[in-house]
């Protein structure tokens, strides 16, 4: 007799977690890792320890939403004490390299003068030591490479910090996850597994494909208390099958935020992965139910945490083909490889372009596009605009691109003709430098100074500029994070008179009086190409 088989429920999130932190893609890389352990996780810990009251307090106010504040109630006080005196005892080894980093910068600025550096490298402090290239650039200014790879294959790199935490959730509603540890094993399931391990593959193909108990106590370590959890997690319950694309033309689906499925009866391409779990809201969405079993190419545009997020990455690895990234070793620290984290993570097969590289398939092609700004004047190479030819049709993807140098678009438009259509985010607010990038950081910033280089995207006239540029016939802004299930990663809240809602607005009404095709995105869309 067969044994009864059973799936994961399609409410269960995968939470990957980093030393109980959310994993983001800056808590992977060894060196950004450290910076974010000392100058972020310890920092917040140290506040809630002094005034856990104030971190109440201020998660219940709208306006704090983001902020580095711990969603958590003060009688846990001594649970993040005790994971504080943890963190210090046992990440003694990248506490190390964080300081480190400190002093080689002290040390590029008091004894780098234009002279040579070679006389310097005896001075690197020891964690660093063979890690790092001295250099200056054209104007003599010192700087220094990180070497990547050395530091993936070093104790800096543990994946025992890994785990993988699943529960259910029963709307979109979830606390602002970068700010707050999961502090014990009571929530959810956490397996102790590195984010590379195969048991990941198995458990997100359990939500389509079922297995018998047998087989996945096979597959998935677990103690009999979690295997009493594990099965408030199951169902016998089939999901709907999923409905491709069977057209002769192309169809896009947009997902939320800067999420959009592109289907011909032979192609699946998706970008910037960011997908919501079923829920009871009535907002219409996508889900993961209405991706195809294979997607051949998942596109990144940038490494930002709203748009490539290791909890959906993860869940589709199995289905991907390759992961096409911005091209980038230059060992920067704030600007790690992509393409050598997320090898580390398990995805075997990543290409990442440089700038107007392509990649071609039958019927169509990927071309990689210049993108400026949205990174605080940060020297950052991860970052790339797709063109995403169909057939006839040209969609450009240009995510947060903010148009600060019309020079560049009338470059671009020379070698890549007109786009049909267009899709532009246009959070022209965007959030100081420092939210970000403060712990990366050596050096105190003027708050004046921070505060005037933001992660903006296009407003009003920068984004007019591309349609007009390339005399695009259709116009979607996008990527805006509207929608509730984006909430935990990203904490925005707009109101009518928000800059980033009367920009986009005025946009979509120019466009229209144009007789241009434009619309901002909101929850779920799907377009039809014909061929």
């Amino acid at each position: 007799m067969s044994q009864a088989t059973f799936f994961l429920k399609p409410n269960v999130i995968f939470e990957p977690l980093v030393d109980r932190w959310y994993a983001w893609a800056h808590l992977i890389p060894p060196a950004t890792a450290a910076r974010n352990i000392s100058g972020r996780h310890l920092k917040i810990m140290d506040s809630f320890i002094s005034a856990p009251e104030a971190h109440v307090s201020a998660v219940k106010d709208p306006k704090l939403l983001g902020g580095p504040f711990m969603d958590l109630a003060a009688e846990q006080v001594g649970e993040v004490q005790k994971l504080r005196d943890q963190t210090v005892a046992e990440r003694a080894d990248l506490l190390a390299l964080s300081a480190a980093l400190d002093d080689l910068t002290h040390l590029l600025r008091t004894k780098a003068t234009g002279y040579s550096l070679e006389s310097l490298y005896a001075e690197i402090p020891e964690p660093l030591k063979g890690f790092v290239e001295l250099v200056y650039d054209l104007n003599n200014h010192p700087s220094y490479r990180l070497i990547e790879p050395l530091l993936f294959r070093s104790r800096y790199y543990d994946e025992g910090l890994q785990s993988l935490t699943l529960s259910l959730v029963e709307g979109d509603e979830r606390p602002f996850v970068l700010s707050t540890p999961r502090l014990s094993n009571g929530h959810g399931v956490n397996l102790r597994v590195p984010f590379r391990d195969d048991s990941i593959d198995f458990l997100a193909r359990l939500k389509t494909r079922p297995a018998t108990s047998t087989e996945i106590r096979d597959a998935v370590a677990l103690d009999d208390a979690q295997e009493e959890e594990f099965r408030s997690l199951l169902t016998p319950e089939p999901r709907r099958p999923y409905a491709g694309y069977t057209g002769d033309g192309a169809r896009w689906r947009y997902f939320g935020h800067a999420c959009i499925l592109l289907e011909t009866q032979g192609l699946s391409i998706l970008l910037d992965p960011v997908l919501s779990y079923e829920s009871s809201s009535e907002i219409p969405r996508y889900t993961y139910d209405d991706l195809p079993d294979r997607i051949d190419y998942v596109l990144i545009t940038h490494n930002h945490q709203d748009h490539i997020l290791f909890e959906t990455l993860l869940q589709l690895r199995h289905r991907i083909g390759a992961v096409v990234v911005p091209r980038n070793s230059g060992g920067a620290l704030q600007d790690p490889s992509l393409r050598l984290t997320l090898r580390q993570c398990g995805f075997s097969n990543v290409i990442d372009l440089a700038e107007l590289d392509e990649i071609a398939f039958d019927g169509g092609s990927i071309t990689a596009i210049p993108f400026f700004g949205e990174h605080a004047d940060l020297n950052i190479l991860t970052k790339m605009a797709y063109l995403v030819r169909l057939g006839r049709h040209a969609l450009l993807f240009a995510a947060d691109s903010c148009n600060i140098d019309p020079c560049l678009y009338r470059h671009v438009h020379k070698a890549i003709g007109d786009v049909e259509i267009l899709f532009l985010g246009m959070e022209c607010d965007g959030a100081p430098l420092s939210w970000l990038y403060g712990p990366l950081l050596t050096g105190k910033m003027d708050r004046r100074m921070d505060h005037s280089r933001r992660l903006a995207g296009s407003n009003y006239e920068r984004a007019l500029g591309i349609v007009e540029q390339f005399r695009c016939q259709e116009t979607y802004v996008y990527a805006m994070g509207q929608e509730p299930w984006l909430k935990y990663i990203m904490s925005l809240t707009y109101t009518p008179q928000s800059n980033p809602i009367v920009d986009s607005n005025a946009l979509i009404e120019e466009c229209r009086r144009r007789g241009i095709v434009a619309e901002r995105l909101f929850g779920e869309k799907e377009i039809l190409l014909h061929p």
